[in-house]
């Protein structure tokens, strides 16, 4: 099921416009993907980008998703396939993987990032000793993937496009 895509109120505090608008984005990806083909969700559209697929994008912003808020805020082990070495973009290799388990890891993965921002105040700084980006707020971290997100939907956009034609935003 496609979460709602609601815009946060034009007046609220901080918080609340944040996660409303990181919120929204994360719906849009859900909504892009709706009636896609597992076949069309890993088919790849740019000959220089084997890897740049619907499905291929939305395991990226489940393993950043896990990547800031997990590992870089909390602080927890560096696991998942973003943090290999070899080969580079591991965290979009999905072949065989059904694009309905790629979207519900995706919000289950959301689901936890909210519950560790609401746990959170917005000026509480990551903890993770290994990394430099771990030295930035909460909020910087929200914000930076409210740009992740809406970033990587001008993709999914482009993408489902040139797969079948369906065009739309918001």
């Amino acid at each position: 099921m496609t979460p709602p895509r609601i815009r946060p109120p034009l007046v609220a505090d901080e918080r609340t416009q944040l996660i409303g608008w990181l919120e929204t984005q994360r719906a849009i990806v859900h909504w892009k993907c709706e009636g896609l083909s597992d076949v069309d969700a890993h088919r790849s559209v740019l000959a220089t980008s084997p890897l740049m697929t619907m499905a291929g994008i939305v395991s990226h912003l489940r393993w950043t998703e896990q990547m800031w808020f997990e590992v870089l805020f909390l602080g927890r082990p560096a696991d998942g396939p973003q943090f290999s070495e070899d080969p580079e973009d591991a965290d979009m290799m999905v072949e065989g993987l059904p694009l309905a388990r790629l979207l519900e890891e995706y919000g289950q993965q959301c689901a936890l990032s909210n519950e560790i921002v609401a746990a959170h105040s917005l000026d509480d700084v990551g903890k993770h000793p290994d990394f430099t980006s771990a030295g930035a707020t909460l909020r910087w971290m929200v914000i930076h993937m409210v740009e992740e997100t809406a970033r990587h939907l001008g993709h999914l956009d482009t993408i489902r496009e040139l797969l079948d034609g369906e065009t739309g935003y918001y």
